[in-house]
């Protein structure tokens, strides 16, 4: 079992009022994930197991004047979930070169999974164009809602990702039109949440993000929502296959 250890950061100040506020009654139409063997991740989407899963659109959120397109695949198998994210861009805003950093300060796709409704726990990850991550366990305490980071984070069984960035043939200079990122978690990662690992017919609740600075900060998401990433009660459903 994976162990974490805690860290109190600005979701304490940010994000509590939102996360009990703005409640959904019907989240919309659950997404089938469908299951999977296990597969090596390439960055570029190209192995076949991903022709088994539907792109799923993300779109604009906020004030997003953005035109980019942005769109992710799930699956998951006996092990853990896979993630696929496209991202049409034109440029980076990517410097931070290190795991567990503020990832969402620059450009970045998220993940969020909330297996168990009855409880407010749930697990965010982040991966960013340079291929660096953030994993954490958020759940509720008295004093708020904190985040939790993974314990010896180098040694721990844990993630796969890799990212791969496409130039236009015209491109010059640090001038792109996407970024792709797979991401690969296995069920041990989020072993102190209820409900995992899922089996056929299990419901998590779920949502899925992007942000980008190319002209100021712009969102986008699954499943909207209003106030910040965090709101659960906005958040979508997987149902898996």
């Amino acid at each position: 079992m994976v162990l974490f250890y805690s860290i109190s950061y600005l979701l304490n100040l940010l994000f509590f009022p939102q996360i009990i506020a703005n409640r959904v009654a019907n989240p919309g139409e659950a997404l089938l994930i469908h299951k999977t063997a296990d597969f090596a991740l390439s960055g570029d989407g190209s192995a076949d197991n991903w022709k088994r899963a539907d792109w799923i659109e993300l779109h604009p959120q906020g004030e997003n004047n953005s035109t980019y397109s942005t769109k992710a695949k799930v699956l998951y198998s006996d092990k853990g979930i896979y993630f696929l994210f496209f991202c049409q861009d034109d440029h980076l805003t990517a410097t931070m070169k290190e795991n567990l950093l503020d990832l969402w300060k620059e450009d970045v796709v998220e993940f969020f999974l909330w297996p168990d409704e009855r409880e407010r726990n749930y697990f965010e990850y982040e991966i960013s164009p340079l291929n660096y991550e953030l994993p954490l366990l958020l759940g509720a305490g008295p004093e708020g809602y904190f985040a939790w980071i993974p314990f010896h984070y180098g040694q721990t069984p844990g993630t796969k990702h890799m990212v791969s960035v496409q130039k236009r043939n015209d491109a010059q200079g640090d001038e792109i039109s996407s970024w792709t990122a797979e991401v690969f978690v296995p069920y041990n990662v989020l072993g102190l949440l209820n409900s995992v690992p899922p089996v056929s017919g299990t419901r998590w609740r779920a949502n899925l993000y992007r942000v980008d600075y190319d002209k100021g900060e712009a969102n986008w998401s699954w499943r909207t929502t209003h106030g910040n990433f965090h709101e659960l009660d906005s958040f979508g459903v997987f149902q898996f296959e």
